[in-house]
């Protein structure tokens, strides 16, 4: 694998035609809807704790002594807009991922976060489902959107529930081998991204946007638990056939509570042998002074930009890629 990044720009015209007009769609969706675009630094002394995302640390001049973290989302800083008394707001700007390269991903990408303030989970995701349409050309879409429960489209499509079957089923349906086994070992959450990515995503219809909901109460992240059922959050994705689109939550607006879980992830960081990063103490802060009622989705407007192009492959659509990989 080539980490060599291009020195020219890919053949991409087309595809930066199609992505200035879909920014002008998505933009006019936010001003109808009355959503105040914003903009929130892109440094912070701080950094995501989810294992499964690393963020690019950087050393600055003006500051040496500790330090310096690019942005994977801007979702804390516009959380703190939040808290103080900002209305519904939204922001189209550039991220940063570490070890993340190939035909759906790059280590650097565009994401479009927004937040809306008193709606419910259900009434998100078809303001979400509103926006894809919105953004995506018609023909893309000729069928409705789907609903399905994350425990449903595992018992359907992989033939376990991700709740109640041992880790014993879940690397059965996986097809486990010996390397998978060791790779992943007891992380029951990362067998059941595995059959996700490989079992359960690929049964989704190409023709119509399929709307995953309620995820178990240990991929919450920074969504609360359901109230009607605590093993499940108050999260959803979106997808388009097995290829993921948005990703939203009904937040989570108890501090102490968000300590608890990066803690966790904390924890689980040493036990990987990863980097453990400093906690973001002034989103626990403004938490703990109050954050309204509000969900939040992003989503990865590079793969919107590949689907209204026929393509299959971030490279294609991004005018300097990153590297050039075969790897996903």
């Amino acid at each position: 694998m080539s980490t060599r990044a291009r020195q020219q720009p890919a053949p991409a015209l087309h595809a930066a035609q199609c992505r200035a007009q879909m920014l002008g769609a998505a933009r006019r969706f936010f001003a109808a809807h009355g959503i105040l675009e914003v903009d929130t630094p892109a440094l912070s002394p701080s950094a995501v704790s989810d294992p499964h995302i690393e963020s690019v640390q950087v050393a600055l001049a003006a500051d040496a002594s500790r330090a310096y973290f690019l942005r994977t989302s801007p979702e804390f800083a516009m959380k703190r807009l939040l808290c103080a008394g900002w209305p519904d707001i939204y922001q189209v700007c550039r991220v940063f991922r570490d070890g993340e390269c190939g035909r759906r991903h790059q280590p650097e990408f565009t994401l479009v976060e927004w937040y809306r303030r008193g709606l419910s989970l259900h009434d998100m995701m078809a303001h979400t489902v509103d926006f894809l349409n919105a953004v995506l050309e018609p023909r893309r879409l000729p069928a409705p959107a789907v609903h399905l429960r994350y425990v449903d489209a595992f018992t359907e499509h992989a033939g376990v529930h991700p709740l109640d079957s041992g880790l014993d089923a879940l690397t059965a349906a996986a097809g486990a081998d010996a390397g998978l086994e060791g790779a992943l070992g007891t992380d029951r959450e990362a067998w059941l991204d595995l059959l996700l990515a490989d079992r359960v995503a690929p049964r989704f219809a190409r023709d119509r946007l399929t709307v995953l909901h309620h995820y178990p109460a240990a991929q919450a992240a920074l969504a609360r638990r359901c109230p009607g059922d605590a093993r499940l959050a108050d999260r959803f994705e979106v997808f388009l056939g097995d290829i993921e689109l948005a990703n939203g939550y009904y937040e989570l607006a108890d501090a102490a509570e968000q300590r608890r879980r990066w803690q966790a992830d904390q924890a689980r960081r040493r036990a990987r042998g990863q980097p453990v990063r400093p906690l973001d103490e002034t989103l626990l802060d403004a938490l703990a002074r109050g954050l309204p009622d509000c969900c939040g989705v992003a989503v990865g407007f590079e793969r919107l930009v590949m689907i209204n192009c026929d393509s299959t492959d971030i490279r294609d659509v991004v005018p300097f890629a990153f590297a050039e990989t075969d790897h996903d």
